[in-house]
């Protein structure tokens, strides 16, 4: 028998080191997610450069050579640098697809949404995605939905409408960002759906999926760019040989594939649930920047229709954890129940 030694200072300090290591995983998720809205709002708000598509699509292309670069610092230094071997399969690049155009529709509309409303509005413009995730579990998939979902989804839905409405008040709304959001908020719940059921044909490692993705994207953006004529407003712009200006879109770019990795690591750090609660006050804190930051005068009604939102998705997800939790205790209840049965001789 080992003997353990025990004593109460170790126990903290293993408290201490998780919470740290926790807060700064947070720490880090908060950071890149906010300075890559920032960011991108920088450069989508570029009165000279009226090129929303060519943005996107640098950044795909950045976050495919950054899959390259890892891949390739995986083979150089094997047990310092953990991905994935990636090798170009055309099979996979066509059955990705589909995901593919879903994925170029939601970062599309995502930036389009951000670039006519701003930051401070964009949490409530694209705010529907929970709304749709119901819908759409409900009609495509056959999931039913509790109530208290539902009413979690309706304090939302009114959130969204008085947001608009507080914009309208103020003069400062703009109907095609609403409606960029909208769209972009549906195509963040298509996504997800898609993304379920293309994970088996990259044996389900996220980084191939988003290396195929990203692949297929930065050449499908091509024909798009063209026929919006942003190749015309490129060779027009005045910074084009501008470092500071290429810089910010590669930082962009790095971002973008970063966001992927910090995400990951904040869920495997804490969990679903917590990172999602970590996302609602992400952009809480994200919207108060923004106001602060360009000196927006904003009425009381303006933050109730935020605090909806984030209240109803927070509340949200937590009614779905405790779903989940229900559901698991009779499975695991079942299972104990079979084990005693097999170990009892009398049965």
């Amino acid at each position: 028998m080992a003997f353990t030694d025990t004593r109460p200072g170790d126990k903290e300090e293993t408290f201490i080191l998780r919470a740290t290591k926790i807060g700064l995983v947070v720490t880090l998720y908060w950071f890149v997610s906010i300075s890559m809205v920032f960011l991108n709002n920088d450069l989508l708000d570029n009165k000279d450069l009226d090129a929303p598509v060519f943005i996107t699509f640098f950044q795909c292309v950045v976050s495919v050579g950054l899959c390259l670069l890892m891949n390739f610092l995986a083979n150089f230094c094997p047990g310092y640098v953990d991905f994935p071997t990636l090798k170009f399969d055309l099979r996979v690049s066509r059955e990705m697809l589909p995901l593919t155009i879903v994925f170029i529709s939601m970062i599309t509309f995502n930036n389009l949404c951000l670039k006519h409303v701003g930051v401070a509005f964009y949490t409530v413009g694209r705010s529907l995605s929970t709304v749709f995730n119901v819908l759409l579990s409900y009609t495509v998939l056959k999931q039913s939905t509790s109530l208290y979902a539902v009413l979690c989804c309706g304090v939302i839905l009114g959130g969204f409408w008085l947001g608009v409405d507080q914009e309208s008040v103020a003069g400062s709304l703009s109907w095609t960002g609403v409606i960029f959001g909208v769209v972009a908020s549906l195509c963040v719940s298509l996504n997800a759906i898609y993304t379920k059921k293309v994970l088996p044909v990259v044996d389900g490692n996220i980084w191939k999926l988003s290396f195929y993705n990203n692949l297929n994207a930065s050449v499908l953006f091509i024909p798009l760019m063209v026929i919006l004529g942003e190749f015309k407003s490129l060779f027009e712009f005045e910074r084009l040989t501008d470092l500071h200006f290429w810089g910010m879109m590669t930082l962009g770019g790095v971002f973008g594939f970063a966001i992927g990795y910090v995400t990951g690591l904040q869920i495997k750090f804490t969990s679903p649930l917590t990172h999602n609660v970590s996302g609602t006050a992400k952009s809480c804190a994200q919207t108060v920047l923004a106001v602060v930051y360009w000196a927006s005068d904003k009425s009381l009604l303006w933050w109730t229709s935020n605090m909806m939102v984030l209240g109803g998705s927070c509340a949200y997800t937590w009614v779905k954890g405790l779903e989940m939790k229900k559901e698991q205790v009779p499975v695991d209840a079942q299972i104990t129940n079979t084990e005693k049965t097999k170990d009892d001789p009398g049965v």
